[in-house]
């Protein structure tokens, strides 16, 4: 069932299963994905209370006021997490993501470390450092980028809209390649795709990323302090994709950014999307952390 919870920002829609008293645990999904990446994640922690909130622009999360910057930026992903542990008055979770979720629940752990008692992200540190976004990366990867580029026109942007499950179920299949049910599975998350603010909040989260458009100023402070790429203490889990379609470096390649207790799962022939590909191990890496 969906409940609700208001932000300074948002109507901030989330799903609860598991224990209500067991240790809090919250699941943070990706682009072009949504909540239901995690049932099966959250059918193998039935003794934690878990988690699941709707990204904003998608699902039944919607923004408070008409005149807010629909924005996509990593600060406003991580405040928004804050946001949900401070309403729901937990001290401290564990926190697990992938994709734009992976991001948020890193973030969160670097710079509110006292919040996070253990971490699981995906493909390992996913703070971005915006100074460097317009070094270009070696052409087998920047060839699976090509709808971050289409997304910065205005084509891009129609396209989105008018063709946003065709667009997104194609991003499943190939940055799943292995993954033989992602076109079975892509229409139960679809209809999260038609949020309201689902085009501006992707369109805005491409763009700023690489300094094509300006940041809501409420979060500048984040951004400031992501800047020095600030390392994560608490402990953490990271997995890797054996599998995935988008290019990019080892997450080996960011252990130093994690001081604390740390640990690299190589997940074989499992693509983008692991909660939903994974579940037992991604559940598997959560419940080591509780």
């Amino acid at each position: 069932m969906t409940a609700h919870l208001s932000t300074p920002v948002l109507d901030l829609a989330y799903e609860q299963t598991g224990d209500p008293a067991g240790p809090p645990v919250v699941l943070l999904h990706g682009f072009p994905y949504d909540v239901r990446a995690y049932d099966e994640v959250a059918a193998h922690l039935p003794g934690a209370r878990v988690i699941v909130p709707h990204l904003r622009g998608f699902g039944a999360t919607r923004f408070r006021d008409e005149g807010t910057l629909r924005s996509g930026q990593q600060g406003a992903l991580a405040q928004d997490l804050l946001d949900l542990l401070d309403g729901l008055r937990l001290e401290k979770a564990v926190v697990a993501g992938y994709d734009w979720g992976g991001r948020a629940v890193c973030i969160a752990a670097a710079l509110w470390p006292e919040r996070i008692g253990g971490l699981v992200t995906v493909d390992g540190y996913n703070v971005q450092n915006l100074a460097y976004a317009g070094e270009p990366a070696p052409p087998e990867w920047e060839r699976t980028y090509w709808y971050q580029y289409y997304f910065h026109s205005e084509r891009g942007r129609r396209g989105l809209e008018r063709n946003r499950e065709e667009l997104c179920e194609l991003l499943w299949r190939t940055w799943s390649p292995e993954w033989k049910q992602a076109a079975e599975a892509f229409p139960a998350s679809a209809p999260s795709l038609h949020n309201p603010d689902f085009v501006d909040v992707v369109i805005h989260s491409y763009r700023h990323r690489y300094g094509l458009a300006d940041g809501d100023p409420r979060y500048q402070d984040i951004e400031d302090k992501l800047a020095a790429e600030p390392p994560i203490s608490v402990p953490t889990i990271v997995l890797e994709s054996g599998a995935d379609g988008i290019g990019g470096p080892s997450a080996t390649e960011d252990r130093e950014h994690f001081t604390g207790a740390y640990t690299h799962r190589l997940l074989p022939g499992i693509g983008h999307n692991v909660p939903q590909e994974a579940p037992a191990a991604f559940a598997e890496a959560v419940a080591a952390l509780i």
